[in-house]
């Protein structure tokens, strides 16, 4: 199967940018190629770590507000620490970075679980999911995020018995943390 961009250009290059492409590919069932054009969000990867408080027996997740998600909820979701990758930093750098920002927490070591398109239909980003064990003497900082973003987060606590719950209730509705928690039960507990 061959695929071939004929012409591609971005058509918004703001806080996220958008291409938009003329392109000719294979066909599974039909001998000649298709041509069409597609947009897509041209977007990097970002980082995210489930957090589990060994100590405790809790996960670590936090709750902001997601812009996007006013359409479909009140706004504010949960979700496990995540963020984007910087330029001059690797994906377990911006990690541990991460977690340290939102939640306080400074890690050591980080478990790789997957890393996965978002939406591939739409966004060129990945997401590369972590898992980490960390204890409350772990926490070395206030968290909440970054101050030079002025980011708004709150830090939430949940026993590992509540897993079940916040994902057949509908509490955590963010796919990053469904996976991450869905990973969490079939591999750790």
């Amino acid at each position: 199967m061959k695929y071939h961009i004929l012409k591609e250009t971005i058509v918004y290059d703001g806080f996220l940018k958008i291409k938009q492409a003329l392109i000719t590919h294979d066909r599974f069932q039909k001998d000649n190629p298709v041509t069409c054009t597609r947009e897509a969000l041209d977007k990097a990867g970002f980082v995210a770590v489930l957090l589990f408080e060994k100590d405790t027996d809790q996960i670590i997740l936090i709750n902001q507000f997601r812009y996007p998600s006013i359409e479909n909820g009140n706004g504010w979701l949960l979700e496990i620490p995540a963020g984007g990758v910087e330029k001059e930093e690797g994906i377990i750098e911006a990690g541990i970075r991460e977690v340290e920002e939102e939640t306080g927490y400074v890690l050591t070591d980080l478990e790789h679980i997957q890393t996965c398109f978002t939406s591939p239909g739409i966004t060129s980003e990945r997401m590369h999911l972590y898992y980490s064990e960390v204890t409350q003497g772990d926490k070395k900082s206030k968290g909440g995020g970054a101050p030079d973003e002025d980011e708004d987060i709150q830090i939430c606590k949940y026993s590992v018995k509540e897993i079940h719950t916040l994902l057949n209730s509908e509490i955590v509705v963010d796919a990053k943390s469904i996976i991450a928690l869905q990973w969490l039960m079939l591999n750790k507990l």
